[in-house]
């Protein structure tokens, strides 16, 4: 099992964020970032929002800072780690769009990109850059299918409900031959997108019962990874409850777990790593 590392600093969620991240410094992500690839975690991650309504954000957190620019950055202070969106909203941008930006990530970071998507669920940011709400399921699933044509060509072709594209030249454009697409989202239909136009599913705010009785209505396909997020933990205080919880995903179906984690300072956060590595690699050890 997999486990990446939900990036402090760049998206602080109420009740799950530590005070200290507020008034983090690019210094204390890098040395976060640096710590986490010398470690071993699979990836970071960076989600995005526009523009979030105040009244909103008591609930769902303000700050999100923008995935392109902060993975570029994290590429540059890294050299193995996957960089992951968590996610980049469909709606907002054209796949080609996308293609270029997250392609360009791809080709700088060495193919470290792992491009995780979702469908959007704020009226109000959909608004306010003029994209479709009400239809923008259909038009992500459209999308998905673009994404796929697009990412890794340098003359893509495509031609959908939706997109359509031919003669044009994106380069650069993505390394890899196949860019990881993980759709994030909570319902039965996000993970049948998952499975038909994806290679993973980041489900959030479900219990494992839930979880399982979704898994159980679907035929995964081969290699596809479920993505649980787990936190926070505290893996240096609480030694136990963390790889209870791991294992309790794992059970649940989990092939990735990407994890928040409590902390007093960007130092105690990189303590915090350090014992949460060891923990998943006695955790791994014991399953051998």
């Amino acid at each position: 099992m997999q486990i990446g590392v939900s990036t402090p600093v760049v998206f602080q969620f109420p009740g799950s964020c530590s005070k200290w991240e507020r008034d983090g410094e690019i210094e204390d992500l890098a040395e976060i970032a640096q710590a986490a690839d010398e470690l071993g975690f699979a990836y970071l991650t960076c989600a995005e929002h526009v523009a979030v309504p105040v009244e909103v954000a008591a609930q769902r957190g303000g700050t999100y800072w923008d995935p392109a620019v902060t993975l570029a950055y994290l590429a540059a202070c890294t050299q193995r780690i996957k960089l992951a969106t968590s996610v980049v909203v469909l709606g907002y941008h054209h796949p080609l769009a996308l293609a270029k930006r997250y392609g360009t990530l791809d080709r700088i970071s060495g193919g470290r990109l792992v491009l995780g998507v979702g469908v959007g669920s704020l009226p109000e940011e959909f608004d306010l850059l003029g994209a479709d709400f009400a239809n923008r399921g259909v038009r992500a699933d459209d999308a998905m299918r673009a994404l796929r044509a697009a990412l890794s060509q340098r003359e893509p072709v495509y031609s959908g409900t939706h997109y359509e594209f031919e003669g044009m030249l994106v380069e650069p454009h993505a390394v890899q031959a196949r860019v990881p697409l993980w759709v994030g989202g909570r319902s039965l239909r996000s993970l049948r997108r998952a499975c038909a136009f994806g290679d993973g599913w980041m489900p959030f705010g479900l219990s494992d019962s839930a979880l399982g009785e979704m898994l159980a209505k679907v035929e995964l396909p081969e290699g596809f990874e479920v993505v649980l997020p787990a936190g926070p933990l505290d893996p240096g205080g609480d030694p136990e409850g963390t790889t209870r919880r791991l294992v309790e995903l794992r059970e649940a179906g989990a092939t990735g777990v990407t994890v928040t984690i409590a902390a007093e300072s960007s130092a105690h956060y990189r303590d915090q790593l350090a014992s949460l590595r060891q923990l998943a690699d006695g955790m791994e050890a014991n399953v051998r």
